[in-house]
């Protein structure tokens, strides 16, 4: 007797068989289904926002787990971390001269077990780190994302300093996965905790996502006049566009490999 498939696996196949331009059709389809459901669900659009910050925390959290747990870093993108403590640390700056609230607090634990992090791979753990993988040039990141600030960045009141850093951890936030995406690219194989942390990444990166895309809606575009004029508006929406969209092809792989009950994750060639 042939035994029947489960509701979500049978979709799952469904998916799989479909040609690239439905399953682009289906992810946004997909996306925007999630953006109305938390529209509808969540009250206050700025808890998503927090939301963002906090599952970023968390996934933070699983990679110290598994540091202490392991004692290894395989896997790791040792420029993926020090790009995250970069834009942190610009931001924790920019909240602390420009706002001061519950972001900066989540932004400082964060900040704190990134550093952590970082000690770890350099130092404690540095016999287990992939170097000759973790093979993406940090400038490749960073120089454009500071010359693109000078140029693009808050017309608000703030001093002008703080505008241009506060556009250049918006650019930076968005591309700082990518070493940790070349990586795994590299080796193919994705161990559990690094999967759980990167796909935690990319539900912060779409909470944060929703949360201006939504309130751009609530206000009806008054957000984007508030944030100031030119092109600056845009492209914030475009950053978090783009950090979402880096992460969504991972995404739907990780979440398959759950649904098929694969600890260790395979990604096929050119996935990231």
């Amino acid at each position: 007797m042939k035994a029947t498939k489960s509701p979500i696996r049978a979709v799952a196949t469904w998916i799989r068989r479909q040609p690239p331009k439905m399953k682009a059709f289906l992810a946004v389809v997909a996306g925007i289904a999630a953006l109305l459901f938390l529209k509808m669900v969540v009250e206050d659009h700025d808890n998503l926002f927090v939301a963002a910050e906090a599952v970023h925390a968390l996934g933070t959290c699983v990679l110290i787990y598994k540091l202490t747990k392991e004692k290894a870093c395989a896997g790791l993108s040792l420029k993926s971390q020090e790009l995250t403590a970069i834009f942190l640390a610009v931001r924790l700056y920019c909240s602390f001269v420009m706002e001061y609230d519950i972001h900066t607090l989540l932004d400082t634990a964060t900040l704190g077990t990134t550093l952590w992090v970082i000690y770890m791979i350099r130092f404690k753990l540095r016999s287990s780190y992939m170097q000759d993988k973790d093979n993406f040039g940090i400038h490749y990141v960073v120089i454009p994302c500071a010359v693109l600030s000078l140029f693009i960045h808050p017309t608000t009141s703030h001093h002008s300093f703080n505008r241009i850093c506060w556009a250049f951890c918006v650019y930076l936030e968005a591309i700082s996965v990518l070493p940790q995406l070349r990586v795994m690219q590299n080796i193919e194989i994705v161990e559990p905790f690094t999967a759980h942390y990167v796909f935690a990444l990319g539900v912060a990166r779409f909470l944060s996502c929703a949360h201006w895309v939504i309130q751009v809606f609530d206000t009806r575009g008054h957000l984007l006049t508030a944030l100031g004029y030119g092109l600056w508006p845009c492209f914030v929406l475009l950053s978090e566009i783009v950090q979402t969209f880096i992460l969504a092809d991972f995404c739907y792989y990780y979440v398959k490999s759950l649904v098929g009950g694969q600890l260790v994750m395979r990604l096929p060639s050119g996935v990231v």
